[in-house]
């Protein structure tokens, strides 16, 4: 007596396949969620973000480089960026914590001597 063989489809590589191209996806997604300049941020308790508009955004890395937009720019360049930028529009401030804080104090005096005030400064939630 012979037990017929069942011919059916075998989805074992498929979901292997799926399960790789899954891992892809979420690895590459935090990336593009980070943003491209690398920043360590420091802790604080209370942490928002206004969600309504696209802020303009100043970075300091770690060894005070200093970038307005994803782009390369020194102090008074950025003077400049800031003065043509209406007071009105949100600038986030984001400053690795190994950043000199005097450069930090700087962009702020600039912020200040423009008028403009309407800026936030990111940290991480702990």
């Amino acid at each position: 007596m012979r037990i017929p063989k069942k011919d059916g489809l075998n989805i074992v590589p498929f979901i292997d396949v799926m399960l790789v191209l899954l891992a892809i996806v979420l690895s590459v997604s935090t990336f593009i969620a980070q943003g491209q300049i690398k920043v360590e941020l420091p802790y604080a308790s209370q942490n928002q973000q206004d969600k309504n508009e696209k802020p303009s955004i100043i970075t300091i890395d770690e060894h005070n480089v200093i970038y307005f937009d994803d782009k390369v720019t020194d102090i008074e360049s950025l003077k400049n960026e800031i003065a043509n930028i209406d007071n009105k529009t949100l600038i986030q401030l984001k400053s690795d914590k190994n950043a000199k804080f005097e450069t930090f104090i700087q962009i702020v005096d600039i912020l200040k001597e423009k008028g403009h005030e309407n800026f936030g400064i990111s940290t991480k939630s702990k």
